[in-house]
């Protein structure tokens, strides 16, 4: 009973936890379920027929070895996997290992979901490191903290539309009429936030509800970055109160962001594959050494297209400066009347 009530009170902080994610300027299906990943600010967000399910933190590709971009569609689910090792990191890692099947050393953690074109080598996965989300470490594949990977697994469906966008930015209404800017890093170096489209969605959202902000306020903000969401119309402690909804900034419109009508796709049967099929794919965290399983009992599994190889990076320990740490978006709020300054971090 202890463990029951221990599980079910982990799973009420996760939920809340994120249930005041700030959210993307994105227009999901009207039908049917729909994902967007935001590289910038490390979540995965699931939208069922045009209203938001659940918001995820994810660790998402380094510069180095980035998550690709644009349109995908959900792929073959594979619980249990077995983590097949590319040739290009069995050779760095010189242990001899092939394969590493499930359980607490599997970096694929319980679940592996396909994300778009096998010939990309993505996915969505579980971690055998869960403190390594959220970040911007992986080889590509979009992590998830292990409960969250099974929930999103079980909860999606083969042929949903998944796209990975780069939104610097959120602008959101909360559910009390104030206005909440939050900025991100620039993981990838894309410098694509427009500035002059979110002033111009702000500037209309004010003078359509007659309300003033300090346009420093909002200089400040863009400029430290913390991802923090920042009040832009509230008194001093005022908190952030859900349901959130996003203005269509990206347009500089100060209309919310709406669902837009796609073609509903054909129905497709989950593809799922057996338990332990193997998975090969670039996988494990920068700051773990290379694991050396103990020899398990062989498996019938069922492999499925490699990875491109050519997008293969050593699965190595590396020194500290050589990667980003997961950024921790401290809770902090800009001041009212606050100056632009040096980043924070």
């Amino acid at each position: 009973m202890k463990k029951i009530s221990l599980s079910l009170f982990a799973l009420t902080l996760t939920t809340t936890a994120f249930a005041n994610t700030p959210l993307p300027d994105v227009a999901p299906a009207t039908e049917g379920q729909h994902v967007f990943i935001n590289i910038p600010q490390q979540r995965l967000f699931l939208y069922t027929n045009g209203k938001l399910t659940k918001a995820y933190p994810v660790a998402v590709g380094k510069a180095m070895t980035q998550t690709n971009l644009g349109e995908h569609k959900i792929g073959v689910k594979a619980f249990n996997p077995t983590w097949h090792i590319p040739k290009s990191i069995q050779k760095e890692r010189g242990d001899n290992v092939k394969t590493i099947p499930p359980g607490p050393k599997n970096p694929l953690g319980p679940v592996f979901v396909r994300l778009g074109d096998p010939k990309l080598g993505l996915g969505i996965h579980g971690t055998n490191v869960p403190s390594s989300v959220p970040g911007v470490r992986s080889h590509g594949c979009v992590r998830m903290k292990s409960p969250d990977a099974l929930e999103f697994a079980k909860t999606i469906s083969t042929g949903s539309p998944a796209h990975v966008i780069y939104q610097m930015a959120t602008l959101n209404e909360d559910a009390n009429k104030n206005l909440w800017l939050a900025a991100y890093r620039d993981p990838y170096g894309k410098k694509n936030l427009d500035t002059a489209a979110l002033k111009k969605s702000i500037e209309a959202w004010t003078k359509a509800h007659g309300k003033n902000i300090n346009t420093k306020r909002v200089d400040a903000i863009l400029k430290n970055r913390t991802g923090q969401a920042n009040c832009l119309t509230c008194v001093k402690g005022v908190k952030l109160k859900v349901p959130l909804k996003s203005l269509a900034w990206t347009a500089g419109s100060s209309a919310y962001s709406k669902p837009k009508a796609m073609p509903k796709p054909a129905p497709v049967k989950d593809d799922v594959l057996p338990s332990g099929s193997e998975i090969e794919i670039d996988a494990g965290d920068d700051t773990v050494k290379p694991v050396i399983p103990t020899p398990a009992t062989p498996q019938t599994t069922q492999p499925v297209a490699p990875s491109n190889a050519a997008a293969s990076e050593a699965n190595v320990p590396v020194p500290a400066s050589n990667y980003v740490p997961a950024p921790a978006y401290p809770t902090q709020e800009i001041p009212a009347d606050a100056e632009p300054t040096e980043l924070l971090f």
